[in-house]
């Protein structure tokens, strides 16, 4: 279950817990789930998304001690970095090469250079309190890898030659002590796939999947209608799958009943007793 998950990432006392897939699968509803059975244990959790789409304040729809709840805005962190770059490098410029700079900073990759910073900045918190990330869809969440492996590489240029101690972020992505990465699918065969290339994707940069979560399960519901039950059997397929082939650990959170909104539902999501669909 979600709990036994919940019980593997606790008993570390801090770290990066970032789930990842398609959209659509439930990240936003499963990051929710797990931070506030985090925190519901006594532990600092702060849960933080960086899609666009999600909206973490309506799942939580309440606080809880412990908690704190982030979005890394694009836009806003675009401008922030914007202004911080001409308030820095811009100050010395004439009016000319001021111009200069700010056609460079309306470039698409002013964005992601952006991004990256806050991105950085929050996982940096997870050295002394949890830190759960809801990631954008696994396009996006690749090309913040790509400027995280990029950052990593011209760090290691520069400081490997002076032997100089260094920790980038993708060296914490890649450690398994100080990071866990859940992947998110449904027990159907496309996005089975979809995150088995996931996976594959990870691997190639050094992280490890820490385990998968298979959500929205009808099987683990326990339906009663025949036409769930077959649903239900053709799920089995694919957790098998998960479970022989592709997965360390994983986890099958059943399909509620009604959406998981709120601290209480939140709870029974991440391993409370169930009513049958």
């Amino acid at each position: 279950s979600l709990s036994e998950l919940v019980d593997g990432i606790a008993a570390d006392g801090h770290g990066l817990v970032m789930l990842m897939g398609k959209g659509g699968v439930g990240k936003t509803t499963l990051a929710a789930a797990v931070a506030v059975e985090l925190a519901h244990r006594g532990l600092p959790v702060h849960l933080t998304t960086s899609d666009p789409a999600a909206h973490l304040a309506e799942t939580l729809h309440g606080s809880l001690d412990n908690l704190t709840v982030s979005r890394i805005d694009p836009h806003a962190e675009t401008e922030r970095y914007r202004q911080e770059v001409l308030r820095t490098k811009g100050a010395k410029l004439d009016a000319q090469g001021r111009a200069l700079l700010e056609e460079d900073l309306r470039s698409p990759c002013t964005e992601e250079i952006a991004v990256f910073q806050a991105f950085s900045r929050i996982i940096r918190e997870a050295g002394e309190k949890f830190v759960v990330m809801d990631t954008a869809p696994t396009g996006h969440t690749l090309l913040l890898l790509d400027a995280t492996g990029a950052y990593h590489r011209e760090v290691a240029r520069m400081l490997d030659a002076k032997g100089a101690h260094y920790m980038t972020p993708m060296m914490q992505l890649q450690d398994a002590r100080r990071t866990k990465v859940l992947l998110v699918t449904l027990a159907e065969t496309t996005p089975v796939l979809e995150a088995a290339n996931l996976q594959d994707d990870l691997r190639r940069a050094g992280i490890e999947p820490w385990a998968w979560v298979i959500n929205n399960s009808v099987a683990a519901a326990r339906p009663h209608s025949p036409l769930l039950r077959q649903r239900a059997k053709n799920e089995l397929r694919e957790v098998e799958k998960v479970a022989t082939t592709h997965a360390r650990r994983y986890a099958v959170v059943p399909l509620l009943s009604e959406e998981p909104v709120g601290v209480s539902r939140l709870l029974e999501l991440a391993g409370r007793e169930t009513e049958p669909a």
